[in-house]
């Protein structure tokens, strides 16, 4: 293969990653702007200079968009976080202390921003319960990966599922504070409570 055509399919495909943020990003500032129900494809499109057929090319639907910024990485990276915490952690621990790593590495405001969106309507709000649901059961498989005694399974899934409940208020406190404090320091806060409470 020449260098010119090297050349020319590497300007090809950042012309389409430029196309694909530029989409996504006017995709989430028009759903801010004037809702998710009430912003249609083709707005998106226009807004973002291409034709609605190219749009197709990039998001099929308007909930790929919200799915492109949601958490963008964190659950991907859930499993080798949480495998690489120290030994000497309870499951608790080195779950809270998982989250705080992903939310500093991958949640800024376009992140809490979607995460207004998905509040906004009870259509979405069933939506986002699949994420959630998504990391509370990577958070389960890896907790027995660490550790596989069998006797330990309901403790571990115990654990999954109050650690994503303490997750989910640190974001919701973060959504309804007016200040903007950084979200590792909500959750550090709703873990706080948690670990009191046990």
């Amino acid at each position: 293969m020449c260098s010119e055509t090297i050349r020319r399919e590497g300007l090809r495909e950042r012309k389409r990653r430029e196309t694909l943020l530029r989409v996504a990003e006017t995709g989430l500032n028009l759903f801010a702007e004037r809702g998710y129900d009430a912003t249609t494809l083709e707005a998106i499109a226009e807004a973002s200079g291409i034709s609605p057929r190219t749009f197709f090319y990039y998001f099929k639907t308007k909930d790929e968009i919200l799915q492109f910024w949601q958490g963008t990485g964190i659950a991907d990276a859930v499993a080798p976080t949480l495998l690489a915490q120290p030994w000497d952690k309870s499951p608790l621990q080195a779950v809270r202390d998982t989250f705080i790593v992903l939310v500093t590495r991958y949640l800024n405001e376009k992140s809490l921003a979607v995460d207004r969106i998905y509040n906004s309507s009870a259509t979405l709000r069933v939506r986002k319960q699949g994420f959630y649901l998504q990391i509370e059961q990577t958070v389960f498989t890896t907790l027995c990966q660490r550790w596989p005694q069998p006797e330990r399974r309901a403790q571990l899934r115990m654990t999954a599922m109050v650690a994503i409940g303490a997750f989910r208020l640190a974001m919701e406190a973060r959504r309804n504070d007016t200040q903007t404090r950084p979200i590792a320091e909500y959750l550090q806060e709703s873990f706080a409570v948690l670990e009191h409470q046990l």
